[in-house]
C-alpha cells in the first residue's frame, strides 16, 4: 500500500509541475516543451522528484496517445497529395540518416561501427511536437504542416524497424542486406495491416453506436490495442497506431454525432497533452548534467552528425523530388523555404529516448551509457536551440499565412461574438424574471449599440480584405452543411427517415463538404 501511495504521490507532483509550467508559459514566449525540460533539469539538480523513465513506459504508455492524436487530424486527401515526399523522407531518409550518423560517429567518438549504426538508427526519427503546435497557432501553410507531421509519424515506425535490425547486426557481428530487407518489409507491412484492420473495424462499430462514452472508449482501445497486438505479432506497433489513427480520423467521423466528435477530439487532445508534458518533464529529470558535460566532445559530435545528416537528406531528396520526371507543373513541389523549415524542424524526442532506454544488455555497458548521454545531448539541443528559433525562421522566410489584418479581424470578430452572447444571455435572464425590467431597459440600449458598432466595423474590415470575406463564406458554407448532416442523423436516429434515405441524402452532403475542403 505504501508503494502504491508513493507512486501516486509522485504522479500528482508531476501533474502539479506540468500545470504550473503550462500556466507560466501562457505569459512567457517560450515553447511549452522547452519550459518543461528546463524545469525538469532544475528539479534533477535538487533531487526533489525521483522517477525512472523506461523504454516500456515511453513506448507502451506515452507514444500511443501522441501518435494516435496526431494521426486523427491528418486528412487522407492532404496526405495523398504529399505522399511521395513523405514516403521518401520517412523511408530512404531514415536509412541515409542512420548511415551518415553511424559512419561519422565511428570515426569521431569511442563508438565502434556496429554500435554507432545503432545510435544512428535510434536518433533518426524526428519528433516535431513543439514545431507542429507552433504551426497550428501561427497559421503555417497547411500542406507544409501536414508534410512535417506526417513525416514524423511514419519515420517513427521506420526508425524503430531499422533500430531493431541494427541491434541484431551489432549483437550477431554480421549483417545480411537481403534478410534485413525482408524483415523490414514484413514488420512494416504487418504493422500497417494490423492498423488498417482494427481501424476499419472500430470505424464500422462507431457507425452503429450512438453513445459518445462508448465511442471514446473504442478509440482508446484501438490506440493502445493496435500497438500491443502488433508488438505481440512482432510487427511495428507505432505504424499500427499511425494507420489506425488515420483510418479512424477519416472514416470514424462519418458515423459520429457532433457531440461524439467534440468529446473524442477533446479527449485525445488532453491525452496527448498529458503524455507530451510528462515525457518532456521526465526527460529533464533523467539527465545527469555532470556526466553529460563530461562527455561533451562525443555529444557535440553527435549533434554535428545529426545536423549534417538532416541537411543532406532534406536538401538532397528535396532536389530529387523537385526534379522528378513527372513534375511537369513548372513549380517546385518542395520550395526552398519549405526545405529550410523541414531541415531545422527535425527535432528529436520521445522515440529516440525510448530506443536508447531499450538497448539490450548484450551491448558493451560503456558504449551503451555513452549512447544514452549522446541521445540526451541531441534531444536537448534540438529542443533548446532549434525549437526556440523556429518562430524567427518562419517569420524571416515569410511562411506565416495569417497577415496582420486577419489577426485584427479575428480579435474584432471575437469581441462581437462575446457582445452578442452577453446580450442574448441577459435577454433570457430578463424573460425568466431574474433581471428586473427597469435594469433591462437601461442596459439593453447600451449593449445593442455596442453590438451594432462592432457589426458595422466588422463589415468594413471584411470589405477592405476580400480574402477574409472568402474565408468567412467558406466557413459558413461548411457549418451549414455540417448542420444539415447532423439534422439528417437526428431524423434517422428518431426513426423519421430510413437508413436508405439517410445514406442517399448524406452522400450528397458529404460530396459538397469535400468540395468545400
Amino acid at each position: 500500500m505504501e508503494k502504491f501511495l508513493s507512486t501516486e504521490t509522485i504522479i500528482i507532483e508531476l501533474l502539479l509541475v506540468v500545470t504550473l509550467v503550462a500556466i507560466a508559459v501562457m505569459r512567457l514566449k517560450v515553447p511549452y516543451t522547452v519550459a518543461l525540460v528546463l524545469v525538469g533539469l532544475a528539479l534533477s539538480l535538487q533531487n526533489s522528484i525521483k522517477f525512472t523513465l523506461t523504454s516500456e513506459l515511453i513506448m507502451a504508455v506515452f507514444v500511443p496517445p501522441l501518435v494516435f492524436e496526431a494521426a486523427l487530424h491528418i486528412n487522407f486527401d492532404e496526405l495523398r497529395r504529399g505522399l511521395p515526399e513523405i514516403l521518401i523522407l520517412a523511408g530512404p531518409g531514415v536509412i541515409i540518416t542512420t548511415l551518415i550518423v553511424g559512419s561519422l560517429l565511428s570515426f569521431t567518438t569511442a563508438l565502434i561501427l556496429p554500435v554507432a549504426m545503432v545510435f544512428g538508427a535510434l536518433i533518426s526519427a524526428t519528433d516535431p511536437v513543439a514545431v507542429v503546435s507552433m504551426f497550428r497557432s501561427l497559421g503555417v501553410n497547411k500542406k507544409l504542416a501536414v508534410l512535417v507531421e506526417s513525416e514524423s509519424l511514419l519515420n517513427d515506425g521506420t526508425a524503430i524497424v531499422v533500430f531493431n535490425l541494427a541491434i541484431t547486426a551489432a549483437l550477431a557481428g554480421h549483417f545480411s542486406a537481403l534478410d534485413s530487407l525482408g524483415e523490414f518489409i514484413r514488420v512494416v507491412v504487418g504493422g500497417t495491416a494490423v492498423g488498417l484492420s482494427l481501424g476499419w473495424l472500430v470505424a464500422q462499430m462507431i457507425k452503429r453506436i450512438d453513445d459518445y462514452l462508448i465511442e471514446t472508449t473504442l478509440t482508446t482501445l484501438l490506440a493502445f490495442g493496435a500497438f500491443l497486438i502488433a508488438e505481440q505479432l512482432h510487427f511495428s506497433g507505432v505504424l499500427a497506431v499511425v494507420t489506425a489513427g488515420l483510418v479512424t480520423g477519416n472514416l470514424g467521423p462519418q458515423g459520429m454525432s457532433p457531440t461524439t466528435r467534440i468529446v473524442i477530439t477533446n479527449f485525445w487532445e488532453y491525452a496527448a497533452f498529458l503524455a507530451n508534458s510528462l515525457i518532456f518533464l521526465l526527460l529533464g529529470l533523467q539527465v545527469n548534467l555532470p556526466a553529460l558535460l563530461g562527455a561533451w566532445q562525443s555529444v557535440l559530435w553527435a549533434i554535428v552528425a545529426v545536423t549534417l545528416a538532416r541537411l543532406v537528406v532534406v536538401y538532397g531528396f528535396g532536389w530529387l523530388i523537385n526534379h522528378f520526371p513527372n513534375n511537369t507543373s513548372g513549380t517546385n513541389r518542395l520550395p526552398l523555404n519549405w526545405l529550410h523549415v523541414l531541415n531545422w524542424g527535425g527535432l528529436r524526442g520521445a522515440i529516440a529516448l525510448a530506443l536508447v532506454f531499450s538497448l539490450p544488455v548484450g551491448l558493451n555497458t560503456g558504449q551503451a551509457e555513452l549512447m544514452k548521454l549522446m541521445a540526451f545531448g541531441v534531444v536537448l539541443f534540438t529542443l533548446l536551440v532549434q525549437s526556440t528559433t523556429m518562430n524567427t525562421l518562419l517569420r524571416s522566410l515569410g511562411l506565416l499565412t495569417r497577415p496582420p489584418e486577419q489577426v485584427e479581424y479575428e480579435k474584432h470578430h471575437a469581441r462581437l461574438a462575446a457582445a452578442r452572447a452577453a446580450l442574448a444571455h441577459l435577454e433570457r435572464r430578463h424573460a425568466e424574471g431574474l433581471i428586473s425590467s427597469h435594469a433591462w431597459d437601461l442596459i439593453k440600449p447600451q449593449m445593442a449599440a455596442q453590438v451594432d458598432a462592432l457589426s458595422s466595423e466588422a463589415r468594413k474590415m471584411i470589405k477592405s480584405a476580400p480574402h477574409i470575406e472568402a474565408q468567412e463564406l467558406e466557413t459558413a458554407r461548411r457549418e451549414g452543411l455540417r448542420a444539415q448532416r447532423s439534422a439528417l442523423m437526428g431524423l434517422r436516429h428518431d426513426g423519421v427517415i430510413s437508413q436508405d434515405v439517410f445514406d442517399e441524402l448524406a452522400v450528397d452532403i458529404d460530396a459538397l463538404l469535400e468540395q468545400a475542403g
